[in-house]
């Protein structure tokens, strides 16, 4: 019987808005990282760290921090949107997104989670 590897990684390439597009799931036993890019560099870092509330432990609030890169506004949007379904999915694990994105717009966002899905590893 073979043993299961220390890490987990997916990986997959697509089309999207007509950029090519790569994404790599890896899922560490304390973390999450997804580089999610579009020009085969790691680009700006975010950190999304799940702090459940009093009120509904099982309905977390997600706080966003931007570790390397660009820290604009609306980069915190895209780390929201992307990946706080895998923290959720995981047991409220942190997940670390490196991001490098050309162009983005909603249907860009959709088709990206989408491709991020198709990759799962936790």
């Amino acid at each position: 019987m073979a043993d299961e590897p220390i890490i987990n990684s997916r990986q997959k390439e697509a089309l999207i808005n007509g950029i090519f597009t790569q994404v790599v799931c890896t899922a560490f036993s304390n973390h999450i990282l997804v580089v999610l890019t579009q020009y085969g560099k790691i680009g700006t870092i975010i950190s999304l760290l799940p702090h459940a509330t009093s009120s509904d432990i099982s309905k977390p609030l997600f706080t966003t921090k931007v570790l390397l890169g660009n820290d604009e506004g609306l980069t915190h949007v895209y780390d929201k949107n992307l990946v706080t379904f895998i923290s959720q999915a995981s047991g409220n694990r942190p997940v670390l997104l490196a991001l490098a994105l050309k162009k983005i717009n909603i249907e860009g966002i959709k088709a990206m989670k989408e491709m991020i899905k198709s990759c799962q590893v936790w």
